[in-house]
């Protein structure tokens, strides 16, 4: 098993917060075994790997979703996470059921035929970064896991247990990082 591979399964499976490694993270590179069919990418054209994410995408904008683009071999679940939060890794954004195939949102969407789960706020729907005054730059993983397609998550599952859920089925994963600070 390669270096990155530990890395990325290392990442998943803890949730546990730290520094996102430069391994880890590039834009559309698949950070496991991605399924056979085809590649599994996530990139967006509002920000680079590693780069600011632009303010109308936080709480000191407009708070919307960042535009996305995507391309799964399988049905896939996008998972927006904060590992640097003060009180351990804090989840922004859950969306199941994104339909196999290239993909793409704009500004404030959710993929299409997805739905959005409970992240840690309590809300099914994206929560923009919002880190608190004084704690540094956080890194936001934008992580689409490639899901096999029996996969039935148990009714009411939300935030962290989510999260594992889909980590511990997913058969392959890409991650975008952006960065916002306060």
């Amino acid at each position: 098993m390669g270096t990155a591979l530990l890395a990325a399964l290392a990442w998943s499976g803890t949730l546990g917060a730290g520094p996102v490694s430069p391994e880890v993270a590039t834009v559309g590179r698949t950070i496991a075994e991605a399924p056979a069919g085809g590649p599994l990418m996530i990139s967006s054209p509002a920000f680079a790997e590693g780069a600011p994410i632009p303010a109308q995408y936080t709480c000191t904008g407009g708070n919307l979703a960042p535009p996305l683009a995507w391309s799964t071999p399988s049905e896939a679940a996008l998972v927006v996470d904060d590992p640097n939060a003060v009180r351990g890794t804090y989840i922004h954004w859950i969306v199941v059921g994104i339909p196999p195939g290239p993909g793409s949102t704009g500004d404030g969407q959710t993929p299409a035929g997805a739905t959005s789960l409970p992240n840690s706020a309590g809300q099914a729907g994206y929560t923009g970064p919002c880190p608190p005054p004084g704690t540094g730059m956080h890194h936001y993983r934008f992580t689409l896991y490639a899901m096999p397609a029996t996969l039935q998550l148990a009714p009411g599952l939300a935030g962290a247990q989510a999260v594992q859920a889909i980590a511990q089925a997913s058969t392959g994963q890409a991650q975008l990082v952006g960065t916002f600070g306060a």
